[in-house]
């Protein structure tokens, strides 16, 4: 899969650490967007540099991290083909993806440990989507 990552300055260490994790060990192709320090940056740019490449399919998935998660969720759920989820735990992340059939996961770095965050990373990337009903489910969306 291609993967695009990008993160704040609040989520800049988790996200080094998770961009390793998925290339090196998971073998995913990745597009590291930034930010590439803890210098401050405003969180709405890096959702748009991973969410305009979720949403015109440039990618298959998208990872952003800030220091809660909270606020790149609420930016990334703004573009139109853009599914992002919030996790904090193994159960969220394959929630989000059987039956939301996420293609962005957000974190929390001030939130979760990097072990936790890890292991949803995993689990996200190794869910598949279940479809039927969910799949009517996530059609009702666009009525919302």
């Amino acid at each position: 899969m291609k993967i695009a990552i990008g993160a704040d300055h609040g989520g800049f260490h988790l996200k080094e650490l998770i961009r390793l994790l998925v290339a090196d060990e998971l073998r995913h192709e990745v597009q590291d967007m930034g930010c590439y320090s803890t210098a401050p940056v405003n969180y709405p740019d890096l959702t748009r540099l991973v969410c305009e490449k979720v949403d015109n399919g440039t990618v298959d998935r998208g990872i952003l991290i800030c220091g809660t998660g909270l606020g790149m969720s609420m930016a990334a759920n703004r573009y139109d083909h853009v599914r992002a989820a919030l996790c904090h735990d193994h159960y969220t992340a394959r929630m989000s993806r059987e039956h939301n059939n996420a293609n962005v996961l957000c974190l929390g770095e001030r939130v979760i440990g990097s072990g936790v965050a890890e292991d949803i990373v995993r689990t996200w990337l190794a869910v598949e989507f279940s479809g039927g009903r969910h799949q009517d489910r996530i059609e009702l969306y666009s009525k919302c």
